[in-house]
């Protein structure tokens, strides 16, 4: 290298170079001449290329580990619920299984006491029914111008003429009549009928007949009754 010496007031100065930053790969450019620079760029893809595909790995594998934590988050949730479900319903089946017998049992002691409350309600229907038909007949004894009495009810409701009335009585009740109020018995066309229960009564005239027995009101009396208490007559 070459120094050139500077001279100044009586002293001599000397120029300074300063030694080149990266004299390393000038040199070897220097030295490799020109097929050097293709090598550089080479070793410079290379480089790169290396630099990506170990970049690109640690991404892969940080993304994987990732995807790894939620995806096991997301199957351990779904499990769980999963689990829920299915210990729900087996957990349903052994309660079902197990209170079967006692389903059985209520459904049998339910069915029994319908049955019993049914037969209550019958035999109470009977009961009134027996009554009423000894109470009738205890009234029909003690006073049986009482059958009188519902033919001249039953004649305001008849249609047309009520002429030519006739009113026909069971025979024991016909005697019993003309007995104890014969003046009444003359008012009256009776006529008895050995067909008629005691009790019954028909009135007859040209145009129609009523029945005014005491049965047909009982029976729609105990028809009433029987569905109050929702039983039905046999």
């Amino acid at each position: 290298m070459t120094v050139r010496v500077i001279k100044a007031s009586g002293r001599a100065w000397r120029v300074f170079r300063f030694p080149p930053l990266c004299s390393g790969p000038r040199a070897l450019i220097g030295e490799v001449g020109g097929g050097g620079q293709a090598s550089v760029q080479q070793a410079v893809s290379d480089g790169f290329r290396e630099g990506m595909e170990k970049g690109y790995q640690e991404g892969l594998q940080q993304g994987l580990e990732a995807g790894r934590r939620q995806g096991f988050d997301e199957g351990c949730e779904q499990g769980r619920q999963r689990g829920l479900e299915e210990g729900r319903h087996q957990g349903l089946q052994v309660f079902e299984q197990a209170s079967a017998p006692l389903a059985r049992m209520r459904g049998e002691l339910r069915g029994y006491l319908d049955q019993y409350e049914l037969k209550r309600r019958q035999e109470l229907l009977e009961l009134v029914r027996k009554v009423a038909r000894q109470v009738i007949r205890c009234e029909l004894t003690i006073n049986p111008t009482q059958l009188l009495a519902l033919a001249e009810e039953a004649l305001t409701s008849l249609p047309g003429d009520v002429t030519d009335v006739r009113i026909l009585l069971n025979p024991e009740e016909y005697a019993r009549i003309r007995d104890i109020a014969p003046e009444r018995a003359e008012e009256w066309r009776l006529v008895p009928d050995e067909r008629l229960a005691l009790g019954e009564c028909r009135v007859v005239t040209e145009q129609a007949e009523a029945d005014i027995g005491c049965q047909q009101r009982l029976d729609s009396c105990m028809e009433t009754l029987a569905g109050h208490l929702q039983v039905n007559e046999s």
